[in-house]
């Protein structure tokens, strides 16, 4: 496991007066609401700028907050070559592993750490955790919880929000498979039947695949409801 330090200063650099001693922590970030930072976009916009899946204007075009003449003035970013980017996203699974590592060792449980960039994010996955992955199941939400703290910790360093995946033992990829497979029968019911489809409610990730799926067949799916009551309704063609 990796071992992180830090170095304080012991006196104020301009009046030379001893610094305030910080007590060391190893207390974790608070984690934010699952839909407020969503894990993947929606099929209703393909051009994704945040990790929420978000079919309708409300939850997409939020309120300018600067006068519109001082925004179309201000100048834009550089484009990120690919050399940029993955350096940018190999360094995101850096700090997150790092911070993972030492959250195994505070909790006393073993693992190992894979990093990966797929796509356009980086991947993390924590393996051989026999004991992490039995408290995960059956709905891994210490998956969604862990994810959210990884993401905590890589925007807190670098500045930017982080659209990082973790896994846990393969549990995404086998809940994935089974996803698209429900996805699948409400699909086929959508196209048999000329009214829309509710699904159970999901979290962001599993609305994803949903969504996903749903667009692969020429199908328009939409995500309703509020906080844990959020799901996708596919609706016909006709």
């Amino acid at each position: 496991m990796n071992e992180t330090t830090s170095d304080r200063p012991t006196a104020d650099e301009t009046d030379g007066q001893p610094a305030p001693v910080v007590a060391e922590s190893t207390s974790v970030p608070q984690v934010p609401d699952a839909d407020v930072e969503d894990s993947d976009a929606p099929v209703t916009s393909p051009a994704a700028v945040t990790d929420a899946d978000a079919p309708s204007d409300a939850e997409t075009s939020p309120e300018p907050t600067e006068d519109a003449s001082a925004e179309e003035d201000a100048p834009e970013d550089p484009p990120e070559s690919a050399e940029e980017r993955m350096r940018r996203l190999e360094e995101e699974g850096d700090i997150a592993a790092d911070y993972l590592e030492e959250l195994l060792d505070i909790a006393d449980l073993d693992g190992d750490i894979d990093i990966d960039v797929d796509g356009d994010r980086a991947s993390v996955e924590i393996a051989g955790a026999d004991r992490l992955a039995r408290l995960n199941r059956p709905k891994g939400e210490l998956l969604d919880a862990l994810q959210e703290l990884a993401r905590l910790a890589v925007q807190t360093r670098t500045g930017s929000r982080s659209r990082l995946m973790l896994d846990i033992g393969g549990f995404r990829a086998e809940h994935k498979e089974s996803l698209e497979d429900l996805a699948a029968k409400a699909v086929a019911e959508a196209k048999d039947g000329s009214e829309p489809v509710p699904l159970r409610p999901m979290n962001p990730f599993e609305r994803k695949v949903v969504h996903d799926v749903a667009k692969s067949e020429g199908l328009r799916s939409e995500s309703d409801g509020d906080g844990k009551n959020r799901h996708v309704v596919i609706y016909p063609t006709s």
